[in-house]
């Protein structure tokens, strides 16, 4: 009895040091304030860091274990590792300045915080916008313009990895189901890969159309700020565009890999014999 509760104890302090280490790497990123926010490169793109690549994504394990959230030790596919990569420039804020926002993004992008979590406010936007970057107004529209159309790009892309990333899932317990003989490790990491999988999927989908109603609530505040009519058209064009695309990612992304039929070829008429050939004259 003594021995039993002394392992009561030892697990009981285990998740007490837990709980602290994701409090702790938690308050150190709100006191780095834009520390926190994942380095950018050249056209936005994520540059290598220890702190974002390292030391968050073991503090993020830790604290995802406390939650009871399933953890994988499994190493990533090629799919995965290009699923999380094209889904961190959706899942970030559209505009670098909102540090309070990356902030919250790369808290939930490592599991610090619950992914379900990393929302950013829509009216963030329009503060970006109002700012003294902007000297134009038409400025602005064209700059909600540019965000949308870029979003509605991407969708795409991302969805085609993501129907891939499933079909290997649903690959991945077929086999698990099949096998006879599988340790519990190996039964528990596959199964909270696909978990991690699914959560990553969501949470794309669920930044987009936080994308979506962000445009939308700036144009609405820009319509009577600074009204145009030679803006209005075209960003509302792009609007409607990226939310045609969000309603097929939030569908799960079926119809990512449909194949459009190509055109049917049509022959030309000379070898129909539309008219009746003669041989040339001859002189």
């Amino acid at each position: 009895m003594g021995e039993r509760k002394d392992r009561r104890q030892d697990f009981g302090a285990g998740r007490v040091w837990l709980r602290r280490a994701a409090w702790v790497a938690g308050a150190l990123c709100l006191t780095a304030l834009a520390g926190c926010v994942r380095p950018t490169g050249d056209f936005d793109r994520a540059r290598p860091s220890v702190l974002h690549d390292t030391v968050m994504p073991q503090a993020g394990e830790q604290s995802a274990r406390y939650r009871g959230d399933p953890v994988s030790k499994f190493n990533y596919t090629n799919d995965e590792k290009l699923l999380r990569d094209r889904g961190w420039t959706l899942i970030r804020p559209p505009w670098a300045q909102d540090w309070i926002g990356g902030t919250v993004v790369e808290l939930s992008r490592t599991r610090i915080l619950p992914e379900v979590e990393g929302r950013v406010p829509v009216d963030l936007y329009y503060v970006f916008l109002s700012s003294d970057k902007f000297q134009s107004s038409d400025a602005r529209y064209d700059r909600i313009t540019s965000d949308a159309n870029g979003d509605a790009e991407l969708v795409m892309p991302f969805c085609q990895v993501a129907t891939r990333v499933r079909a290997a899932d649903d690959e991945r317990l077929r086999v698990l189901e099949n096998k006879q003989l599988t340790t519990e490790e190996i039964y528990e990491g596959a199964k909270a890969r696909v978990w991690e999988n699914r959560v990553m999927i969501k949470w794309v989908s669920q930044a987009l159309r936080y994308r979506v109603k962000a445009y939308s609530a700036a144009l609405d505040k820009l319509e009577v700020e600074t009204p145009t009519q030679d803006r209005m058209w075209q960003t509302t064009t792009a609007i409607r565009k990226l939310d045609a695309q969000v309603r097929i990612a939030e569908a799960g992304c079926e119809t990512a890999l449909e194949v459009t039929p190509e055109p049917e070829i049509r022959r030309s008429r000379i070898f129909e014999n539309w008219s009746r050939e003669r041989p040339p004259v001859q002189k």
